[in-house]
């Protein structure tokens, strides 16, 4: 009976300190993880980025991330149905559209690399050297004219990538649409995601315009090198933003601002930072934190969490 007796007493104590607040409640088990459906840039997923932010994610927020990677485009076209919870995207003119439509809400920026024009070490159309506008109209004309070994492989999908090509095209005084596609067989639009389109590219022994950090990241299987990377038109940033919950009611609206203020955290942009610089002797992109002047934004898009 004594020993009954104690244990009875044992468990009213516990009850008691449990009341009371003074024992933390540790065997409470958590829920099943909510789902954050999200559309990412092929680069952010391709580089292996994401991944490990997402691990990091998942477990301190009891969270399972639902990621399908597109185009920018194909990205937008998800938000705009309702498709998925938030987009994370490097197209600056469309995420500013997308907003102004009343679809996309709470944009971010959280990271920033540049982009390059890679080709074969040969380099036949002899661009090394020359500003990226420079550099396109010598492709352009090279090609044309038939010289040897001379292509460019386009990502053609509309994704911010080949939005970015679109804006060099543009800046080169040449009207894409008229001047570029179907001009010849020196130019290639694959259709593709940037990994996939660095192999056509490495296959055909042709030009292409890629993202650093999804270069750096294939480079090892690639018979390509950077041959042009400098020049102000090569800032590449990346956003991320939710879809409109006034817009569609059935979007996760708190978890996606957890997504959101976790990635402009200081344990986020530090992960950033260090990402591939182990492995690449670089990083892969850059953060957010500090750079809005460099990457022309507003610092409140940069530092503010969302409430």
């Amino acid at each position: 009976m004594a020993k009954h007796g104690y244990y009875l007493a044992a468990a009213l104590l516990i009850a008691a300190l449990l009341a009371a607040g003074c024992v933390e409640t540790s065997l409470e088990q958590p829920g099943p993880p909510q789902d954050l459906r999200i559309a990412t840039t092929t680069s952010l997923y391709d580089t292996g980025l994401l991944d490990e932010l997402q691990a990091i994610f998942e477990e301190e927020y009891n969270a399972r991330l639902l990621i399908v990677s597109a185009g920018t485009g194909k990205a937008l076209e998800y938000g705009q149905r309702g498709d998925v919870d938030v987009m994370m995207v490097h197209d600056r003119a469309r995420e500013d559209a997308f907003i102004a439509d009343g679809d996309g809400v709470n944009r971010r920026v959280i990271a920033y690399n540049y982009f390059v024009i890679a080709g074969p070490e040969s380099d036949p159309a002899g661009i090394r050297g020359m500003a990226p506008e420079e550099a396109f109209l010598k492709i352009l004309e090279e090609g044309m004219q038939g010289t040897a070994g001379v292509a460019f492989v386009s990502r053609g999908d509309a994704s911010g990538t080949h939005s970015k090509e679109q804006a060099i095209w543009k800046a080169a005084g040449k009207d894409y649409a008229a001047d570029i596609q179907g001009s010849g067989a020196w130019y290639v639009e694959a259709g593709r995601g940037m990994g996939e389109t660095l192999v056509m590219a490495s296959e055909k022994e042709a030009y292409t315009l890629s993202d650093i950090g999804t270069f750096l990241a294939y480079k090892g299987d690639l018979e390509l090198v950077s041959i042009v990377d400098e020049g102000d038109i090569l800032l590449n940033v990346y956003s991320v933003m939710q879809i409109n919950p006034e817009k569609h009611s059935e979007i996760e609206s708190d978890l996606a601002r957890d997504w959101i203020n976790f990635l402009i955290s200081d344990e986020a942009q530090e992960a950033i930072a260090s990402f591939g610089v182990a492995e690449y002797g670089e990083p892969l992109f850059y953060p957010a934190a500090g750079n809005w002047e460099t990457m022309g934004v507003p610092q409140s898009e940069v530092e503010d969490p969302i409430p």
